[in-house]
């Protein structure tokens, strides 16, 4: 039998098809149960306030750039969204005084405009503008730009970056659809009209330009562009889960900005538990030797009914 309709998007998949018991086991998860669901390659971790969260967020960047060395190069790949800890991670680098000419960062996705293309740092939603200015313009002893890796609609050469070059960590944040980078769930169209990819099937997935779920353009425009969805271009390109299997480590930073308090539980569960269900990106996971979701405790909301 066919599983049902999302409740958001008809037409793809996402985590409202799942089934109703895995739903309400997530939202009754507290605190405590959530720091229970830590096990071997799969660590929970509460930061008490923003100050601590970012900044330990920040020293991701620090320990895996302080690492590198001319016979191993080590990058990090990190996100737009958060981005609160990249004015810290150029304090650090700066105050540290660190040679950065054996360090590499990859961007995780950029948008791609009407004309197919991944868009120029003029644009207001540039991620590679914001990675700029919020960090890398702003170190002393700046990395070479050839270290500098962001993704492009042609992406052979972001793909080949991955190659001779240690990623130490992956950071990224978790959308309202449940993803890492701009890794959405698939339409539900073709040989997935009654279910969603397997796990291997999106396991496999290489870098590349997608199409966003729909709610993906509303949080953006929530977090980014004041509301406005008319602002959001509607296809990225972005980091696949293949090149994620090549980090050592994926950490994921949930501060309560940019997914609700059931997302933040959702995913926890699924991945602590191994419930693997492309319809819930974040939940592939689960087979990731070693994840780590940070949380800040004023940011973990409830899920209990509360009319507004």
């Amino acid at each position: 039998m066919a599983r049902r309709l999302s409740k958001v998007a008809p037409d793809w998949w996402d985590y409202t098809t799942l089934e109703d018991d895995l739903i309400r086991d997530a939202a009754r998860l507290t605190e405590a149960c959530l720091e229970k669901l830590s096990r071997p390659g799969f660590r929970v971790i509460f930061y008490d306030t923003l100050e601590d969260f970012y900044l330990a967020e920040a020293l991701e960047y620090i320990h895996a750039w302080k690492a590198a060395t001319p016979d191993n190069p080590v990058g990090i790949c990190g996100p737009v969204g958060p981005t609160e800890q990249l004015p810290l991670v150029a304090r650090l680098a700066n105050e540290l005084g660190l040679n950065l000419s054996n360090a590499h960062f990859w961007g995780m996705d950029e948008w791609v405009g009407s004309d197919g293309r991944a868009v120029s740092i003029d644009h207001p939603l540039s991620f590679e503008k914001a990675d700029r200015a919020l960090c890398f313009d702003r170190l002393e002893h700046p990395m070479p730009d050839a270290n500098l890796h962001f993704p492009a609609t042609d992406v052979q050469p972001y793909i080949d970056s991955w190659k001779g070059v240690r990623c130490a960590v992956m950071q990224g944040g978790q959308g309202d659809v449940k993803h890492w980078a701009f890794n959405d769930p698939f339409r539900r169209a073709g040989a997935y009209a009654d279910t969603p990819p397997s796990p291997e099937v999106y396991r496999a997935l290489e870098t590349r330009v997608v199409d966003l779920h729909p709610i993906t353009l509303s949080q953006n425009a929530r977090t980014s562009g004041g509301g406005n969805v008319t602002l959001v271009p509607s296809r990225a390109v972005t980091v696949g889960p293949r090149e994620t299997w090549q980090a050592e480590k994926v950490s994921i930073w949930q501060a309560g900005t940019h997914d609700n308090p059931l997302g933040q539980r959702l995913t926890a569960l699924m991945i602590s538990k191994g419930v693997e269900d492309s319809s819930v990106p974040m939940s592939l996971l689960a087979s990731h030797p070693n994840v780590q979701f940070n949380y800040y405790r004023g940011g973990l909301g409830s899920c209990q009914v509360e009319m507004h």
